[in-house]
């Protein structure tokens, strides 16, 4: 009879991870933290398994281990605010296609732009030991994040930053965007210029609003309210405001819109309409259909924001104490004719 090492499996039988930790000298739940990749286990412990496991030549079932924890597999989840608006589904492409090279998977929900369901999420995601998590908030105020960041889990913030609460973020420069937009429709001599934007509580819309409103300011235009109107989540809520405007007794001679669907909605109240002269028309996000119809837009990257969301994940799960990072993204004006009309001259 063949002797073998104390604590080495029988060599007819597949090692497992009771042999490891026998081997090791440590407990069955240490064991399967150091193999699973858990932090807080001592480097003295965290060797003694690796060498247990290599001589025993043990293969970690990573389906079963991640089971056994409730988990499914090695994931990173990203709540999005409005799965039907066409900016989150390219940033989930651009996220994936980083997270790939970590070697982790993506799952996604939806929270319909309520806060309560969003923590729902969240909460859920972090008692699944998910990875990390990206977040497009819908709360005013993201203290309670702070829980999952005690609990060890990166929590990174893609096109609304951070309230209260110290955490990664990738943002659009909305500010310079709505800028440019306004300038672009001062340079083309129009003065009733009409913002159509979302809900008043997005950082996103206020943002854009004042660099809009700022560029307006400084050309002289005071009464620029009058045409504003927000509050134009989807597309049916920004073609209603957009046929209020287009009826009073001075309408707008040029329209920016606020988000991607806000500009569908104003296009389709122009297109219902073909007014004449028909006003200018600038939007903001780069959608595909902008190019083909001729409407201006100030283009953003989604799938950059996405990648580098994933960036800062993979950063943060590699080293949980490096300096709190924001990356702020550009933005471009992208001039396809429809911003371009000139404002009618007085008779």
């Amino acid at each position: 009879m063949t002797n073998q090492p104390a604590g080495r499996a029988d060599a007819t039988r597949r090692p497992t991870l009771a042999h490891v930790a026998e081997l090791a000298g440590v407990s069955l739940k240490t064991a399967s933290r150091v193999l699973g990749g858990e932090p807080y286990v001592s480097a003295a412990k965290r060797e003694r398994v690796f060498a247990a496991a290599q001589l025993l030549g043990y293969q970690r079932n990573a389906a079963a281990s991640l089971l056994a924890r409730g988990q499914l597999f090695d994931a990173v989840g990203l709540i999005t605010s409005d799965l039907a608006n066409p900016f989150y589904p390219a940033l989930a492409k651009g996220l994936e296609d980083e997270l790939r090279t970590g070697n982790l998977l993506l799952t996604v929900a939806n929270s319909n732009e309520s806060p309560e369901v969003e923590w729902s999420l969240a909460r859920n995601l972090a008692d699944r030991q998910t990875k990390a998590l990206i977040v497009a908030s819908a709360m005013p105020d993201h203290t309670v994040y702070r829980e999952l960041q005690d609990r060890g889990m990166p929590v990174i913030f893609v096109d609304r930053p951070a309230q209260q609460l110290d955490a990664d973020a990738v943002v659009f420069d909305n500010v310079g965007g709505g800028r440019a937009a306004a300038v672009h429709l001062l340079s083309a001599g129009h003065r009733r210029i009409a913002f159509i934007g979302d809900y008043d509580w997005l950082p996103t819309h206020r943002d854009r609003l004042a660099g809009m409103a700022g560029a307006l300011e400084a050309a002289g235009v005071t009464d620029w309210r009058r045409w504003l109107r927000t509050g134009a989540h989807d597309v049916a809520a920004a073609r209603a405001r957009a046929a209020e405007l287009l009826d009073t007794q001075d309408p707008p001679t040029a329209f920016f819109a606020g988000n991607n669907r806000a500009l569908l909605g104003v296009v389709e109240e122009l297109v219902h309409r073909a007014p004449d002269p028909l006003p200018a028309v600038i939007g903001f996000d780069n959608v595909e259909w902008a190019r083909v119809l001729g409407v201006t837009v100030v283009a953003d990257d989604p799938e950059e924001m996405g990648r580098q969301a994933g960036r800062l994940a993979l950063a943060r799960l590699a080293d949980r104490d490096r300096p709190i990072e924001t990356v702020v993204l550009p933005t471009t004006l992208l001039s396809y004719g429809s911003g371009e009309r000139r404002a009618p001259v007085p008779a």
